[in-house]
């Protein structure tokens, strides 16, 4: 079976890649981190690559909106591809994938997103779930298509909604599942429990 190398791409401060990490380091999960991206310059992913000798390297989108651009999503593809990446991982990366990238990696690119998917896709997931009256909410692990957040779930974790809960307190709920889940899905990555080819939905 295949090894499976991982890359990572985040915009912020890099929680789920240290969890990743962590699983890895106690032998819970067998597998490796080839490359660490994102596109910004000061994200503390970056830090969390750079203090246990990952590779990593920041590259800056060309567009100014939400959606990457091709040129970069051509050079994020040659750096995982260098990288011998075979499974490509969005952990709190805040850009869109619309193309090189979806269809160098298609098939091998998961995201995890803070609800339950099909509800409450896109920003800020979990004040969507606070301010709509839920009582449940959580996170998804789920492949990556050109629809956003649009893409088959491969698992997902519950987190409980509390009266008077704010989006802070909810919030860091729902990361402390992401932490649980996302390592878990990868070890049945790792494991060939789940398949790194294109989904039949795609």
């Amino acid at each position: 079976m295949q090894r499976i190398i991982i890359g990572v791409l985040g915009s912020g401060k890099g929680s789920n890649l240290q969890a990743i990490l962590e699983a890895i380091e106690d032998g819970s999960l067998d597998l490796d981190v080839g490359m660490v991206i994102s596109d910004k310059a000061d994200a503390g992913i970056l830090e969390v690559a750079r203090s246990r000798g990952i590779p990593q390297i920041h590259i800056s989108s060309e567009s100014s909106g939400t959606r990457l651009d091709n040129e970069t999503e051509e050079k994020i593809t040659a750096e995982l591809t260098k990288a011998n990446v075979n499974l490509v991982v969005l952990a709190g990366f805040m850009k869109i994938l619309q193309g090189p990238l979806i269809d160098a990696f298609q098939g091998r690119i998961i995201n995890i997103h803070p609800s339950l998917l099909p509800k409450y896709p896109g920003l800020e997931a979990w004040k969507q779930a606070l301010d709509a009256g839920e009582t449940v909410t959580g996170c998804t692990v789920h492949h990556v298509t050109r629809e956003v957040d649009g893409g088959p779930v491969i698992a997902q974790g519950e987190v409980d909604i509390f009266p008077g809960d704010t989006p802070e307190a909810l919030h860091s709920r729902i990361q402390r599942a992401e932490h649980i889940l996302l390592p878990m899905v990868l070890g049945a990555f790792a494991r060939g429990e789940v398949t790194i080819t294109k989904p039949a939905s795609v």
